[in-house]
């Protein structure tokens, strides 16, 4: 097994800003799966999404894991929220490093994610329904990928990176 942190969680959960400052504490690269994605495509999440499709963004998502198997070791490693629910990916996220699942609950997500519209999964009419939605389908997979379940719902992201590096 690499030495790989990795984040998992919903979009929201902080996997985001709690990788830049696990990073910075621990002195590890920080790769975000969605960044390196949108670097190789030369494009954004959502105009992923717009012009090829959820289906080509999923699988560009295990092409990047397959990538970072390969190739990276003691890094701090944030993936995108919908990543875990593709089987293979599963295994692949296991294959990489230690993994955390962000727990936070669908209120604490809307009130984090509110007002921002660069998440195309919730440009709908009810995004708190969505994310309660998406959420039930989503959790029960991130727990049984994780090796850590950390509910972060009302913590400080001081509180969530240290619990981190002391688990």
């Amino acid at each position: 097994m690499k030495d790989n942190l990795i984040l998992t969680g919903f979009m929201g959960s902080g996997k985001t800003t709690v990788g830049i400052r696990l990073s910075y504490q621990m002195k590890r690269p920080l790769i975000d799966t969605d960044k390196w994605i949108e670097q190789k495509q030369k494009m954004s999440v959502s105009e992923i999404f717009a012009t090829c499709g959820e289906d080509a963004f999923r699988r560009m998502e295990t092409q990047c894991l397959k990538y970072l198997i390969e190739t990276v070791r003691h890094h701090i490693i944030s993936v995108g929220g919908g990543l875990p629910m593709r089987q293979e990916n599963q295994g692949l996220l296991r294959e990489l490093g230690k993994v955390v699942y962000l727990k936070a609950t669908p209120r604490e997500i809307y009130e984090r994610l509110k007002g921002d519209t660069s998440r195309p999964l919730l440009q709908v009419t009810n995004p708190q329904e969505e994310i309660g939605r998406l959420l039930a389908l989503r959790s029960p997979v991130y727990e049984a990928c994780a090796d850590v379940v950390m509910e972060v719902s009302g913590k400080s992201f001081d509180e969530i990176v240290e619990q981190i590096i002391n688990s």
